[in-house]
This record gives C-alpha cells, sequence and structure tokens, in this order.
C-alpha cells in the first residue's frame, strides 16, 4: 500500500511542478513594461520632446561658418502667446526644417489648449542676428 501512495504523491507532485511555469504569462506585466497610455499628458509631452529634437537634431548636423547663411524662425508657443523660443538653422534647409518647426508650433498650442497648460507669459525678444561660434550658430540679441 506504502508504494502506490508514494507513485501517486511523486505523480502529482511532478504534475505541480510542470504546471506552474506557464503561470507567469497570466499575471499582469511589470508597469515599466506596459506601453505607453497614447492619450495621457506625458506620453503626448515625450512626444513633443521628441520632435524638438529631431528638428535640433537635424540643425546641428550643419556647420555654422558663415552667418549670412543661417536664419531664424519662433518655435513652440507659450500659453498666453508667443513663441518659447528661437531657433538658428541653415537657409539651404528652409524647405525641409521649417515645416517641421511649424508643426512642433501647431502641436504644443494644441497640447497647451488641451491640458490647459500654463505659462510665464513673459515676451521672448525676437534675435537680431546669428553669429558662429566654434561652427554653432548662436543667436544675438542686442
Amino acid at each position: 500500500m506504502k508504494i502506490p501512495v508514494l507513485i501517486l504523491s511523486t505523480a502529482l507532485f511532478m504534475a505541480s511542478c510542470s504546471s506552474t511555469k506557464n503561470m507567469d504569462a497570466n499575471l499582469p506585466k511589470d508597469i515599466s513594461e506596459r506601453p505607453a497610455d497614447e492619450n495621457s499628458q506625458k506620453y503626448e509631452q515625450a512626444q513633443l520632446d521628441k520632435l524638438k529634437a529631431s528638428i535640433e537634431s537635424e540643425i546641428s548636423k550643419e556647420k555654422c561658418t558663415d552667418p549670412a547663411e543661417w536664419t531664424f524662425a519662433p518655435m513652440g508657443a507659450k500659453a498666453c502667446g508667443g513663441p518659447q523660443l528661437y531657433i538658428a538653422y541653415p537657409k539651404k534647409l528652409e524647405t525641409s526644417i521649417l515645416p517641421k518647426i511649424n508643426d512642433y508650433t501647431e502641436k504644443v498650442k494644441a497640447f497647451n489648449q488641451k491640458y490647459g497648460i500654463m505659462s510665464d507669459c513673459m515676451l521672448i525678444i525676437a534675435p537680431t542676428s546669428i553669429k558662429c561660434v566654434n561652427g554653432k550658430a548662436e543667436l544675438v540679441n542686442s
């Protein structure tokens, strides 16, 4: 009688060990692995940051040697109105970069309105010129 009980116990033990391997598939994922909620403010801010970074990255690939070959544009939007900043870019990239800058600005305006964003309402003065410093364009306010 002891042998059938031992065989039955061993069989149950083996069956229980193999069934626990698949239990993890039913557990909730770690929060860090969960996809971002595409309707959240944090997600939309991250998308804006990526767009801004790609614009800045595209511009930074160009070396500034002659300020006459560069210009600037307002970028972003404050909640109270006016741009968040001005950005310098090479004139040769104007047809490709300016639509991206305008797209970013419109998306920031929509973001500000959607989430009721507040800003400091300080007026950002447009630069008067551009100078090249160590191969990078810098905006000059005088």
